[in-house]
């Protein structure tokens, strides 16, 4: 099962992506979510789209590419910039949701370090747990750099401080912004 599931990381992990999109896609038809959360699900895409496409470029044609494909894409580099920004707008959605559950009162509403420190923790968590696996699979691992170093070594391979900082920032900005537009999709 572990060598299945190793050997068609890539497969696997790009079906992922798009069962994610067709759920949201599905509840928001559906109406089991509302214009609030579509919206959340796309904020979040696009603030995926502002690492995975410029790292994936770095990767690419870059000086200092940011990621080692451990065993090389099955595909262009563009289905993974597409698929991880998916995945990045249902893992948003996935920390409003605990959001909602943590935090009783009115969510999103107002600003407050306790929605937030829900974010950020489930952020770490995530972003820590894809390390992980990728490293476990053999996909792929973050490059030691001055501006990047190891944390610690998992299955022979680096899990570096980049990604994790990105998960510090992004639930930031995802959060300013997700207040922002509760304000204007209630009014």
């Amino acid at each position: 099962m572990i060598d299945f599931l190793t050997s068609n990381f890539y497969w696997i992990d790009f079906t992922i992506a798009v069962f994610i999109f067709v759920i949201v896609v599905l509840l928001y038809k559906f109406k089991k979510i509302d214009k609030y959360f579509w919206y959340l699900y796309w904020l979040g895409v696009l603030i995926g789209l502002t690492w995975e496409l410029p790292m994936s470029i770095a990767n690419e044609i870059g000086i200092y590419p940011p990621a080692h494909f451990i065993v090389p894409l099955p595909t262009h580099f563009s289905v993974i910039v597409i698929t991880h920004s998916l995945w990045d707008g249902g893992l948003f959605l996935f920390g409003v949701w605990l959001v909602l559950i943590v935090c009783k009162k009115s969510q999103f509403e107002k600003f407050s370090y306790r929605e937030l420190i829900v974010m950020l923790i489930w952020g770490q968590l995530s972003e820590l747990s894809v390390e992980l696996i990728s490293t476990f699979s053999n996909a792929w691992e973050f490059i030691k750099y001055w501006w990047n170093p190891v944390l610690f070594v998992f299955n022979g391979h680096n899990i570096t401080l980049l990604p994790q900082l990105i998960w510090l920032f992004a639930p930031i900005v995802f959060y300013i912004i997700a207040i922002k537009i509760k304000r204007r999709v209630a009014h």
